[in-house]
């Protein structure tokens, strides 16, 4: 499967931050789900995948073309939403569409209209008026609105209400459906990426700890929920991280289809993204 973004070995510094050798990538008609805990390096990636920052090692490649070789036409094809709005706040929705309309060639104001009133976007308000939710909507709005072929989002969704998120996810759903399309979502929260994502990458301080299937973490790994004086049932190769919880112990662990007949006598569960990217950052590895 051929890639819409790669990274190769990318590096960074800061005084107090380092991203290290990050290596993944985003395949054509697949959305990749990128999660850490807050300060683990999200944000520092996607920037240097955008040349906000340039990194100090390693290489980044928009289907096939070094970032820093990008056309204006290139660039067009990259659709941003961050999770503060960047619009001039004194502008209307209309105000905006004639703006942007001189921006891209490829804007689509038909397509961008149609969004406003699906979404519920008032057109006449000012920006400022807007709720924070709003706000969010039209960003998403924007960058579709000029059929960009991968989509960048930066915890961009978590001010939406449960109802208006599903939509949201839909459309980027019917975005990747195109197959040289992609997206790279960047959220802390995980219930919308276990729901839409292909891919997860977990970043944790700097590093890429997995990069996966989402399948391949959902359906064969398990949680082995027990007492402490139970581990020492449960053999070391077929774990991969122990949370001690207040009331026992939680076990991460490989094979959740043989873990449930090997250990008949302790409760395995199904798991969750969340559940993996906690017991992930907080247990302890083994």
């Amino acid at each position: 499967m051929s890639a819409a973004i790669e990274l190769k070995g990318v590096s960074k510094s800061y005084p107090h931050f380092a991203l290290k050798d990050i290596t993944f990538s985003v395949p054509k008609g697949c959305i990749v789900g990128l999660i850490g805990e807050n300060g683990a390096g999200k944000s520092t990636t996607l920037k240097t995948i955008l040349n906000i920052c340039s990194a100090d090692a390693g290489t980044i490649t928009f289907y096939g073309k070094e970032i820093n070789t990008l056309s204006l036409s290139d660039k067009e094809n990259i659709g941003v939403v961050f999770d503060d709005s960047v619009f001039y706040e004194n502008l209307s929705a209309f105000e905006l569409e004639k703006i942007f309309s001189k921006i891209y060639k490829k804007w689509d104001r038909n397509y961008y209209l149609e969004l406003l009133t699906k979404l519920d976007i008032p057109t006449d308000k000012k920006l400022a008026e807007y709720s924070k939710g709003m706000k969010t909507k039209l960003s998403v709005i924007c960058a579709l609105s000029h059929h960009p072929k991968v989509l960048i989002i930066d915890e961009s969704l978590s001010s939406l209400d449960p109802v208006m998120r599903d939509e949201m996810l839909d459309l980027l759903l019917d975005f990747v459906a195109d197959d040289e399309n992609a997206i790279l979502f960047s959220s802390h929260i995980i219930e919308d990426l276990q729901k839409i994502a292909d891919y997860i990458v977990f970043i944790n301080h700097g590093e890429v700890a997995f990069e996966k299937s989402k399948d391949e973490l959902l359906y064969e790994n398990a949680i082995i929920r027990c007492r402490a004086n139970q581990l020492n049932e449960i053999e070391k190769q077929d774990m991969i991280a122990i949370y001690r919880e207040e009331n026992g112990v939680a076990v991460l662990v490989h094979n959740y289809d043989g873990i449930r007949g090997k250990y008949k006598n302790l409760l395995v569960d199904q798991v969750t993204l969340d559940e993996i990217m906690k017991i992930m950052i907080k247990g302890e590895l083994v």
